[in-house]
């Protein structure tokens, strides 16, 4: 409940915010927010973030003028320079200058502005910081633990022991898992049909484990929550209703604590893991990328990172002249 006050508050300033624009800045704002959602398909959270950070900037720059033409490189530094003053984060930093040259490119290819001073704008580089991931023997743990949960029949229980093995099992996004509906599920196959960022569909593949989950919570756990409400979603919350992100979040908090010794991770803790175990066993990283719905090559290449600090620790702790 909290977070859903704290969204509706963000969306309130940044209504308010967006209102006390002068005129041309606020139409440019109101065309680039249907660009950013209509025409390339963003997701609601990250319109919103696009749009918080170019209101930002062109609130900054109404104070020179009313028009667009203020939108110029040194009112773009002087706007960052004046959010690091603020304490603000290298990561948001970083966020906050990608959206802005996003703004700015189209408000140039849409005529608004003459000069496109985006590219040369910098931020600090953020720091990648390596993610948290559970060892392999700590992802059976807490899967064989939910396995045993799900013995009783529950249908939480056997809800929460498919949610597990399927986030573990593919490496989907929490918001694609509680996205899926039951025609996404080839079951002959073992084969989910994902859509993920940028309405990008793909294919991802799940192991037994996972497929028996999924069958027990499909044949005995989903009719015992199922109403007239819930749809063609796979995944159920206790009222029958579509599952929300937050419990999927809970139920893996839940999970992992209760493993010894495993660090506190949610579900994008699972999909770290289980990127980095199908790269030690030997997967490639074009087929991770695909497999996790990356665009980049590079956002996939962080995990060899983890891999081979294992590989460093592993040869520290066992070689006899480490």
């Amino acid at each position: 409940m909290e977070r859903r006050r704290s969204g509706a508050a963000a969306r309130t300033d940044l209504r308010a915010a967006r209102a006390s624009l002068p005129d041309e800045l606020g139409s440019a704002v109101d065309r680039f927010q249907r660009h950013v959602s209509a025409e390339r398909g963003l997701s609601e959270h990250t319109v919103r973030a696009y749009l918080g950070d170019v209101v930002s900037l062109l609130a900054d720059v109404a104070n020179s003028g009313p028009g667009l033409d203020q939108v110029t490189l040194p009112a773009l530094r002087s706007w960052l320079a004046g959010q690091h003053a603020q304490g603000i984060s290298r990561a948001t930093l970083a966020r906050r200058a990608a959206s802005v040259r996003t703004f700015t490119a189209w408000a140039h290819r849409t005529g608004l502005l003459a000069v496109d001073p985006g590219p040369r704008l910098t931020a600090p580089s953020k720091h990648r910081a390596l993610p948290s991931v559970l060892r392999a023997d700590q992802a059976d743990s807490a899967m064989t633990a939910s396995a045993a949960g799900a013995e009783q029949g529950d249908p939480v229980a056997l809800r929460d022991h498919a949610l597990l093995e399927l986030l573990y099992a593919t490496g989907i996004r929490v918001a694609e898992l509680c996205g899926l509906d039951l025609d996404d599920i080839d079951h002959e196959r073992r084969l989910l049909r994902v859509l993920g960022k940028g309405k990008r569909e793909r294919a991802v593949p799940f192991g037994v484990p996972a497929d028996a989950a999924l069958e027990r919570w499909l044949s005995a756990g989903r009719p015992e929550l199922r109403t007239g409400g819930s749809g063609p979603a796979v995944f159920l919350g206790a009222r029958g209703g579509r599952l929300d992100q937050r419990m999927a979040r809970r139920v893996v908090h839940d999970a992992v604590q209760a493993v010894p010794g495993a660090a506190d991770l949610g579900p994008h803790g699972l999909r770290h893991s289980a990127a980095t175990h199908l790269l030690e066993g030997g997967a490639d990283l074009r087929s991770v990328q695909e497999l996790l719905g990356h665009a980049t090559l590079a956002t996939t290449q962080l995990y060899t990172h983890v891999t081979v600090d294992r590989l460093k620790a592993i040869h520290d702790r066992t070689h006899p002249r480490s």
